[in-house]
């Protein structure tokens, strides 16, 4: 085994890391501290806890179509994707020769080095593709819940049994949301594959990068300091 072989397992390893050690050391960071995610998770609670009291909830359901919609479109991107790099797979020789005759890719990935990366690309997508589809019948199974809902004036159902139903409802949505977020978390990760086809050692350089965009994102926003902001003032009333 030659060393440029040994180098591409290794980035492929490195980029496994990068990928699944983010994911796990941001849901453990996310019970420690305020994340995007953990706000959320709040904002989904208060929202559910205001339907219950609400007698329209139209604006409620039209939430959960936007949320749905969002996360569709990204399916059905995904989809077009998929089915082309399917397409390439069915053509590697003539992509390898025209790659080849660029003057910044390396000349020495071979066609079967080649087929391996736009494999691993294709395992990206499709591995986003059903995330993003269970956030959808997540997203479904929360409207269902919305629509079973008691009235606001349901003298049959107490406080306890309100906030009982609005949390649960909360919980499905937060679960939604958070197959939405590996999915675009798989799309931010499959564009540092792209820098593969040309320089190994850019590829590992991109994914390390991914991690510090996605950290800076999801603990150190301007948008998570808003959200943190408004949740203190609201819990010093």
């Amino acid at each position: 085994m030659d060393a440029q072989v040994l180098i591409n397992i290794g980035a492929a390893v490195w980029f496994f890391v990068c990928w699944i050690g983010y994911a796990s050391f941001a849901r453990r960071k996310a019970k420690s501290r305020y994340s995007l995610s953990s706000v959320l998770q709040i904002y989904r609670k208060n929202w559910m806890l205001n339907m219950m009291r609400r007698e329209n909830r139209i604006s409620d359901t039209a939430l959960i179509a936007g949320l749905e919609r969002q996360t569709t479109f990204l399916a059905s991107t995904t989809i077009f994707v998929i089915a082309g790099l399917v397409t390439i797979m069915a053509s590697t020789d003539k992509v390898h020769q025209t790659l080849t005759t660029l003057p910044f890719v390396n000349t020495d990935m071979t066609a079967l080095q080649l087929q391996f990366k736009i494999f691993l690309l294709l395992s990206v997508y499709v591995y986003a593709f059903f995330t993003l589809t269970w956030a959808i019948r997540q997203y479904g199974f929360a409207a269902l819940l919305l629509g079973a809902a008691p009235l606001h004036n349901d003298a049959s159902i107490n406080n306890a049994q309100r906030e009982r139903y609005a949390y649960s409802t909360a919980k499905v949505i937060d679960h939604a949301g958070h197959s939405y977020n590996y999915g675009l978390r798989a799309y931010y990760f499959s564009m540092s594959i792209l820098p593969w086809f040309f320089n190994t050692w850019l590829f590992m350089f991109t994914a390390s990068f991914v991690v510090v965009v996605l950290y800076r994102r999801e603990f150190f926003s301007g948008t998570l300091r808003t959200l943190i902001r408004d949740i203190e003032m609201n819990r010093q009333e």
